[in-house]
């Protein structure tokens, strides 16, 4: 594998931090992700006893208590209950565009490195397709031996750059179906909450 990487020429290296890159933000998206996730059924149940028991004061008691974007945007709708239902729903509004900005931290960067690898990778074969002219020329011949050596450095750039996009790629749909599925629990929540801040009144 050594050789093989060695082989593609220098074009490997910055495929290289790619992928090196990529990973380091694939466990920090994962980190974050997994911390973000909770019990929000469970969370909801809390937060409705509180609130019909001892209304908002008790219920941001609840939210101090849970950690995740759910229990976040509920606290802040918690703190603008008794302004009127549109100040609730602005504050539950802007709290979960801070919680949208969170969790899609770094994204970003995963769809440049899946767009970037390739690139990088059809670079280094037009690179490696150079230096088999240029062997061509020096040697005045066009037997396979001769131009082998930039025919495989070509392919082992082109495949290391797709390899390290699909990778990528994986991780990249993994997190974003885990984000759809976090985003559309933070709207059933905020409606509950609106709802239930209705009831208690």
């Amino acid at each position: 594998m050594v050789e093989l990487f060695l082989d593609g020429g220098p074009f490997m290296y910055p495929i290289l931090l790619l992928l090196l890159g990529g990973l380091a933000l694939v466990v920090e998206r994962f980190r974050s992700l997994s911390q973000s996730q909770a019990d929000s059924d469970g969370f909801m149940e809390d937060l409705s006893k509180a609130v019909k028991a001892g209304g908002s004061k008790k219920a941001l008691a609840v939210c101090e208590g849970h950690d995740g974007p759910v229990s976040n945007i509920c606290k802040a709708g918690l703190d603008k209950a008794g302004k009127g239902a549109d100040r609730v729903e602005k504050a539950i509004e802007n709290a979960g565009s801070l919680e949208m900005a969170f969790l899609e931290k770094n994204m970003g960067w995963l769809t440049a490195i899946v767009a970037i690898a390739p690139m990088m990778g059809f670079t280094g074969t037009v690179w490696g397709m150079i230096g088999a002219f240029e062997a061509i020329e020096a040697a005045n011949d066009i037997s396979p031996a001769v131009v082998a050596g930039g025919i495989s450095q070509a392919l082992l750039t082109t495949a290391f750059g797709l390899v390290v996009a699909m990778i990528i790629q994986i991780c990249q749909n993994f997190f974003s179906s885990q984000i759809d599925g976090m985003v559309l629990d933070m709207e059933e929540k905020s409606i509950e909450l609106t709802d239930l801040l209705r009831s208690a009144k």
